[in-house]
Order: structure tokens, then C-alpha cells, then sequence
């Protein structure tokens, strides 16, 4: 009985040995990087893509303010009672269009007084116009005095002066009547009502009749930095017009194509931005007054330029990297010099070449001369749309699909790196 128990404790002091040796071996295991058994590191399977050559759109993205080209505070040019208001609020209107009306009656009275005042003046003229007619008769047969004749002249041009004034005064009262009947001085849409009829308004009111604001065409102002203006007036320095698009707040809905108008004279010392102006046709009006909108500057497109997907490139110690698909099927670190970039393609300018298998997928545990094993090579697609340009697409690159990204100058675009 004694031996018997004391083989089941030897063996049980076995059992646990050997479970505790398994413990270690695993947790040497993990922390070796996957190693089976005594036969160096294991392969890792990822994803590939071929480095490729084709167009890349170097387009900024600003925020900007949708900036109507006219806003007129409509403002009375006499006093009076309003009799009549002939818009409604937010009613879009045309140039000419007739918007208020203030009493016309006091101004068609102070005309007729004119009128009166210049028929008057006019009968004095004439009247001295003719005795002057009649003194140079007598002059010529020596009957009058010289100075009668003198002082009759100057009888007449008196009378031609009042003349003068009369008609000046009907004018202004005729002016004063065209005020009476108010019209829009531009086209746009009208705002909010700001007086009723039964108001009385005077020339010196600063809150006005009606706001009338341009809708269409329009304009966008947006900033660029200053380290991107150099090349916007290189384009414009050679007369090539640079198209602008707006998009609604969530990037992603496109409102308006339009052109670059125009850029400011100086740089906002403060923040380094310098303002251009974009005009938009606006003939829907989905552009509204005031409205904050993306706006996506196409500069230029790089034709003929190395594109691999964002993804592949990596940030370390050594900067920007890829790691290169070599013969053997092993991986290698290659510095690269990346250039703009759409968030799904990235332009390399240096380091790279057509052709090259950059890893995509599974970086997360590669190391330069890492065993990879290709789970497959994704092929390219060229997308024909106006405009698109040549992406990449590989399986769990990363990329979010749905939300149209704009490229950006020197917008590395790359994903969480293993360091170096």
C-alpha cells in the first residue's frame, strides 16, 4: 500500500511538470513572435498591391462662405406715408420690380406750384424779351438812351434765369415723384418685411423698405495657407482657369461647380491665409446667403504619377516607408517620399517605380525580411468618371467607401506604423 502511494504522488508530481512545461513553451511562444517549434519565424499572410502609374488631382479643401455678389438695403429717398407694398417676404424679384409706394400726393402738388411758377417766369421773358426787341428798333433811330437798352438785357436775362430755376425745381419734383414708386435696384430675392403700409418713413431712416440679395449667380470666399498660394497663381499667371466645386457641410453632397474669380492683395498676417473669391452660376440656388460649404479647388492633376494605396505607407524613425514585396517572398523597408494624395491613392515621388508590390494588409507584425505569404494581388481599376482618376482597390486596405476625399498637398495618408 505504502508503494502504491507513493507512485500515484510521483506521478501525479509528473503530471504537473510536464503542464507547467507546456505553460512556458507557450508563453515563450507568444512572446517570440509565432515561432513553430525550432523552425525560424512564421509567414505572414498579407495583402498586396502593384504600384501604378496615373493621374492624381491636386485639389484644396477650404471652408468658405457662400457671399452674395449684391445685398442692397433698399433706403427711402423722400418722406411720407407708405400707401402700398407690393412684395412678399422672401419673394424673388426682378430688377425694376415695383416694391413700395409712398404717398405721391404732397410731391404732385409741390410740381404743380412749379408748373405754375414757371409759366409765370416764361410770360416775364417773353414779355421783356419783346421790349427789348422794340428798344433796339429805337436805339437804331436814336429815340431812346443807350442805357434804357442796356437795363433792358439785363431785364431779360433775368427772366431766363428764373426760367432756369423753374424747370430745375420741376425736375426735382419729378425726381421726388419717381422716388414716390420704389422698385428693386437689382435682381435677387427679397427679405423679411421691415414696414407696413401706414408707416411713415423719412430720408435720414437707416432701417430701410426691403433687403434685396442677389441669389444667382453668386460667390464663395474661402482661405487657402499661404504655402500652397504660389502655386494657385502660377496657374492663374499662365490664364489657366481653375474650377472650384462647393459641397454641403457633410463633404460629401455636391452643390455647385464654379470657377476662381479672383485672389485678395495681401496675406491675414494673423493666420497666414490669403482669401480667393469663386463665382458660381447658382442657377437652383442651392447656394444660400451666408451658407459655410467645402469648397474643393482643383490646382492641377499630375499626369504619369506613381500612385500606391494610402495605406501601405507607413511612418517611423526613418520617416515615410513601404514595405516592398521582394522575389523570395520576403518583405523589404523601402524610404519613400510621399506627395499628394486623395485618402485612398497616394503619389509617390520618390522611392517607387511602376510595378512594385507594396504590402497593404497585415502590417501590423512585419519587420524588414519578414516571410510574408500573398493572400492575394488585388487588381487595379481605372474609373472613367469626370471626375475620378486611377485608384486602387485592395481588401481590407482600410479605406471607408461612401465619402468622396479630395486630395490635398502633401497629405501623407498613412495608416497606425510599426516603428523602425
Amino acid at each position: 500500500m505504502a508503494n502504491a502511494e507513493v507512485k500515484r504522488r510521483g506521478k501525479g508530481r509528473w503530471i504537473i511538470a510536464g503542464v507547467l512545461i507546456l505553460v512556458v513553451a507557450f508563453i515563450w511562444w507568444r512572446h517570440s513572435g509565432g515561432k513553430k517549434g525550432f523552425g525560424g519565424p512564421a509567414v505572414q499572410a498579407v495583402g498586396v498591391a502593384k504600384a501604378v502609374s496615373g493621374p492624381m488631382k491636386v485639389t484644396l479643401d477650404e471652408l468658405g462662405t457662400v457671399t452674395p455678389v449684391s445685398t442692397v438695403t433698399v433706403l427711402p429717398q423722400i418722406s411720407g406715408y407708405i400707401t402700398k407694398i407690393g412684395y412678399k417676404e422672401g419673394q424673388t424679384v426682378k430688377k425694376g420690380q415695383f416694391l413700395v409706394q409712398i404717398d405721391p400726393r404732397p410731391y404732385q402738388i409741390q410740381l404743380e406750384q412749379y408748373q405754375a411758377a414757371l409759366a409765370k417766369d416764361q410770360a416775364s421773358l417773353d414779355q421783356a424779351r419783346s421790349d427789348l426787341a422794340r428798344y433796339l428798333k429805337l436805339a437804331a433811330q436814336d429815340s431812346i438812351s443807350a442805357q434804357q437798352v442796356t437795363d433792358q438785357k439785363f431785364l431779360v436775362a433775368q427772366d431766363a434765369a428764373a426760367v432756369q430755376s423753374d424747370k430745375a425745381n420741376i425736375d426735382s419734383a419729378k425726381l421726388d415723384l419717381t422716388y414716390c414708386h420704389i422698385t428693386s435696384p437689382v435682381a435677387g430675392r427679397v427679405g423679411l418685411r421691415l414696414v407696413d403700409v401706414g408707416n411713415y418713413v423719412t430720408s435720414g431712416s437707416t432701417t430701410g423698405l426691403a433687403v434685396v440679395t442677389t441669389i444667382s449667380p453668386t460667390t464663395v470666399i474661402f482661405s487657402v495657407a499661404q504655402q500652397n498660394l504660389t502655386e494657385v497663381l502660377e496657374q492663374l499667371e499662365s490664364d489657366k482657369t481653375l474650377t472650384a466645386a462647393a459641397y454641403a457641410s457633410d463633404d460629401v453632397t455636391k452643390l455647385e461647380d464654379g470657377t476662381l474669380a479672383a485672389v485678395d492683395n495681401q496675406i491675414n498676417t494673423s493666420t497666414g491665409m490669403v482669401k480667393l473669391r469663386a463665382d458660381f452660376p447658382n442657377t437652383d440656388g442651392r447656394l444660400f446667403p451666408n451658407q459655410f460649404v467645402n469648397v474643393h479647388l482643383l490646382v492641377k492633376t499630375l499626369e504619369n504619377a506613381t500612385l500606391v494605396p494610402s495605406p501601405a505607407i507607413q511612418q517611423g524613425a526613418l520617416g515615410s516607408y513601404v514595405y516592398l514585396v521582394q522575389p523570395n517572398n520576403t518583405v523589404k523597408v523601402r524610404v519613400v517620399t510621399p506627395g499628394p494624395t486623395d485618402g485612398i491613392n497616394t503619389v509617390i515621388t520618390k522611392g517607387l517605380k511602376p510595378g512594385d508590390e507594396v504590402v497593404v494588409d497585415g502590417l501590423d507584425r512585419l519587420s524588414d525580411g519578414a516571410k510574408i505569404m500573398v493572400a492575394g494581388m488585388e487588381s487595379v481599376t481605372t474609373n472613367g468618371a469626370p471626375e475620378s482618376v486611377t485608384t486602387i482597390n485592395t481588401a481590407g486596405a482600410g479605406s471607408k467607401s461612401g465619402k468622396k476625399r479630395q486630395h490635398r498637398p502633401n497629405d501623407q495618408g498613412s495608416s497606425g506604423a510599426a516603428s523602425l
